[in-house]
């Protein structure tokens, strides 16, 4: 996988070193190198960046202020010679903070963090479009239709995937791997031990949820997001 990313940094030092660390990584692809927000934002319109290299304090628009009015799927790593904009950066999602001066050591592990998150989504949006995936299960590979899953149970190294018609597939797998792939909220972690379809939930009862028989629980951990799922499709 390749990613197209951009340098924005008033300092041409640092721009510079940027560039010649995002030269030879080998995932990395540079469409540009701004020396500011403004003249990156008219650059980038009509060539976007998957990953971009933002610096934060640079005059008339500040990186921060910038990474505001990105594309969601604009990815940031911020660069920055100042340790208290570390807070603000994380709220606007970004993948990384780097301190300058910048180590390559340490370049290359935020390009691999973006390189994990890019890879991720894309699993995500192939899943969601063809709306099947194939999971091996007794020296087998079964395909299993997104639309007939209940819900997914994990047990140690394995787990156990639970169908509409009330076929139980088998599958040795980690809860976190089958959590990249499955599509975003359709299928929401509800449980270190459970994930559920989301659109397949008939009824809840004291915040378990319930298929038939069987009550799947919702921990501390998780109920955040499952709570804002169930807050948006709730008439009040």
């Amino acid at each position: 996988m390749t990613i197209n990313c951009a340098i924005i940094d008033d300092e041409p030092l640092a721009a510079g070193l940027l560039k010649s660390y995002t030269e030879k990584t080998p995932f990395l692809n540079l469409i540009g190198t701004y020396g500011s927000a403004l003249e990156a934002m008219k650059e980038l319109r009509d060539r976007p960046a998957q990953l971009l290299f933002l610096d934060i304090q640079m005059p008339e628009l500040s990186g921060i202020e910038f990474a505001k009015i990105l594309p969601a799927d604009t990815k940031i790593i911020f660069t920055t010679a100042f340790q208290q904009y570390a807070i603000e950066g994380y709220k606007v999602n970004a993948i990384d903070y780097l301190m300058k001066p910048i180590s390559y050591d340490d370049f290359l592990k935020a390009a691999n963090k973006a390189l994990d998150w890019f890879s991720v989504s894309q699993r995500q949006q192939a899943t969601a479009l063809d709306r099947f995936m194939f999971v091996k299960s007794d020296y087998k590979l079964i395909r299993v239709s997104l639309d007939n899953i209940l819900y997914i149970e994990g047990l140690k190294d394995y787990v156990r995937i639970y169908l509409e018609d009330g076929t139980k597939i088998m599958s040795l797998m980690n809860m976190k791997k089958l959590e990249d792939y499955m599509p975003r909220p359709e299928f929401l972690r509800t449980h270190r031990s459970y994930i559920v379809h989301m659109t397949k939930v008939q009824q809840v009862d004291r915040f378990r949820i319930v298929f038939g028989t069987e009550y799947i629980p919702i921990s501390d951990s998780y109920k955040d997001d499952v709570q804002q799922y169930f807050e948006q499709h709730t008439l009040s």
